[in-house]
């Protein structure tokens, strides 16, 4: 199933919207994705019919249960996991790591050591660098001029000590897309715990918690069509180990005991959709390979925008692309570059100007901006691709950075 652009974008209100009489481009789907109907009319169905708490003997109490039972269900297939016992959800993705890290460090030892990556949103960074408090070392693995990491470096860098490596699966700041089967060997030769960070490659492709090995996982679904709710998988047993804050009140065992206060429910049925919705443009029997075949034909989609995005960038004289190249057979949809004499800022305001949605900055990777030095220039202009991009988006996109370039 190819994916038909203008089937896709009626889907999506907000697409609709104009500014000056003209339509807005949507670039930004790194920051945050549009929102189908489906969705929306999910969370509002749920506010109409069966807003109540949970564990009430009455109906409407016992829809939202069968609700949020049915969310994890829901996550743990599109997150190919193990069952519903392993999916636990929170505000976002740093709200929870951080109540993991909190978690894993009442356990630790001192000098025991958690590897991190420079190329890694401070979701992923911060709160473990805070286990410095609790006399835990961290290291860091060095990231490349390309925008990759450097393998050599993550192999002198873990060691028996290492009890936990924190990295992402794909870059938001650069679109790379890290060797997650190097890293996972790595860490069983060690017998460290492995946490990936799944934000920025949840929209674009498809997760198999289970190949790939990992520990834990986090996403949030605002990226792939949804409401700002975070998600954490955890392999079966592992947070049943981890003294997370709960109170007595609360449910001990996972995936609830990393889960404090109420759940945003509403929220929650707007997650189920999201994934029905991804999965509404695959074919097969069951959720599985409908999501499965979905990202295929989302992610040819996505790719060749971006691929043409890319190349249509090196054409302009005076910008740079920062980041690997489409040589590379896994890259996310997400193109970040410089422009000789124009700050990342007085790009997007260009941009802004002519109805394209950019954003410019560190986008909360700054050690990677930093590593590359471009923090004191402002960072990078950063545009991304989601399925409800068109070629001729991209080609008036072209044309306003064209201009911007002879100004």
């Amino acid at each position: 199933m190819a994916i038909d652009p203008t089937k896709i974008r009626s889907q999506f209100p907000s697409l609709l919207r104009k500014h000056d009489a003209k339509p807005l481009i949507y670039l930004d789907g790194p920051g945050g994705t549009q929102v189908p109907s489906s969705v929306m009319e999910a969370i509002s169905n749920y506010y109409k019919n069966s807003n109540t708490n949970t564990h009430g003997l009455f109906v409407t109490s016992r829809e939202t249960d069968d609700m949020i039972l049915s969310l994890r269900k829901s996550v743990a297939t599109f997150l190919g996991a193990e069952g519903p016992h392993t999916i636990s959800v929170g505000q976002n993705m740093t709200t929870l790591n951080y109540a993991l890290a909190r978690g894993i460090a009442r356990i630790l030892q001192n000098g025991d050591e958690v590897l991190i990556t420079q190329l890694d949103h401070e979701g992923n960074r911060g709160p473990w660098l805070s286990l410095r408090e609790h006399g835990v070392v961290v290291k860091e693995v060095s990231l490349k001029k390309d925008g990759t990491l450097d393998y050599d470096d993550f192999e002198q860098k873990i060691n028996n000590r290492t009890q936990l490596v924190a990295m992402g699966v794909a870059s938001n700041a650069l679109g790379t897309v890290n060797d997650i089967a190097k890293a996972r060997e790595l860490t069983y030769r060690y017998s460290a715990w492995l946490l990936l960070d799944a934000v920025h490659y949840a929209p674009h492709f498809s997760i198999d918690v289970q190949s790939m090995g990992c520990d834990f996982l986090l996403c949030s679904a605002y990226k792939f069509y949804g409401p700002h709710i975070g998600l954490l998988y955890a392999k079966p047993g592992i947070l049943d180990q981890i003294p997370t804050d709960r109170l007595r009140t609360a449910e001990q065992m996972a995936p609830y005991s990393i889960e404090t206060g109420t759940l945003n429910h509403a929220a929650l049925a707007g997650v189920t959709e999201a994934i029905e919705f991804i999965a509404h443009n695959g074919e097969g029997d069951d959720l599985r390979p409908r999501l499965r075949h979905a990202y295929k034909s989302i992610g040819q989609h996505e790719r060749s925008l971006a691929e043409k995005f890319y190349n249509g960038l090196l054409s302009i004289p005076g910008v740079e692309v920062i980041g690997p190249d489409f040589s590379h057979i896994l890259r996310a949809p997400t193109i970040s570059f410089t422009m000789e004499g124009k700050s990342p800022i007085r790009v997007c305001e260009f941009l802004s100007e002519k109805n394209v949605c950019t954003w410019d900055g560190h986008f909360y990777a700054v050690r990677a901006i930093e590593v590359l030095g471009l923090l004191e220039r402002g960072g990078v202009t950063r545009v991304g691709f989601s399925i409800y991009n068109t070629p001729e988006e991209v080609d008036q996109t072209l044309g306003h950075i064209q201009e911007l370039s002879e100004n």
